[in-house]
């Protein structure tokens, strides 16, 4: 990230009560220790989940965000102990994008994502090119040229957007994993270089197994497999 793009990104964030470094100091790497970052796609990994269930997820099958930050500790834990991971924090982030006049029933799950201890990045959903990818590794090369990285965790199947990015964090001798669902995310399966799990295979994520049905795991006398977007989606 640029200059000026850090800059930016200090100045449109709101500074903590509760602790005694500001928040804006915090997220735009003018303090801390290295890193193990956690990034959550939430439009994409909102996508695949919704996929895999064939329509929006009710609550069994919401993913748990307190279950994956204790993941994360734990992770973050493991890097501590290792020859050069004295100091090292964890940082949970979460870019998601609003759709105009639904603020209203996002703001309960934002809430509640910054009361577990995540920072949310919030965008308009302005139009199909306000997305969050650059967002997201924006923040991502901030770190690795501020704090520095321990560790770097993406949630997202998003293989055109973050494959590449990630591959170079790697050559760093950074460990990248990447967090999603197998039916979506091949090129990090199938990548040596990076780290995938499965995001049902963190303990607790989901209350109720997901209801998966793949191309390898078929029943004897089949099954449907739900599209991934609607037909009509063609015509725009």
């Amino acid at each position: 990230m640029t200059d000026s793009a850090a800059t930016s990104e200090t100045s449109t964030v709101p500074t903590s009560s509760t602790t005694d470094v500001p928040f804006a100091e915090t997220i735009s790497g003018h303090g801390g220790s290295p890193r193990v970052l956690l990034v959550w796609d939430a439009p994409n990994m909102d996508m695949g989940l919704g996929a895999i269930l064939g329509g929006r997820p009710t609550a069994a099958f919401r993913p748990r965000f307190d279950a994956l930050g204790r993941w994360l500790l734990q992770r973050t834990a493991d890097v501590s102990r290792g020859p050069s991971g004295a100091g090292v924090e964890p940082e949970a982030t979460v870019f998601t994008n609003i759709v105009p006049g639904s603020a209203d029933v996002v703001r309960p799950w934002v809430d509640a994502l910054r009361n577990v201890g995540y920072a949310v990045f919030a965008k308009p959903k302005l139009s199909d090119d306000s997305d969050v990818d650059a967002d997201m590794l924006d923040h991502i090369e901030l770190r690795r040229h501020t704090v520095g990285l321990a560790g770097l965790i993406v949630a997202s199947a998003d293989g055109q957007a973050f494959r590449e990015p990630l591959l170079e964090v790697a050559a760093e001798g950074i460990p990248v994993t990447v967090i999603g669902f197998r039916e979506h995310a091949s090129w990090a399966l199938t990548t040596e270089e990076l780290e995938f799990v499965d995001l049902e295979d963190i303990p607790a994520v989901f209350r109720e197994p997901l209801p998966r049905i793949g191309l390898d795991s078929l029943p004897d006398d089949g099954a449907w497999l739900t599209p991934f977007r609607p037909l009509q989606a063609l015509l725009h």
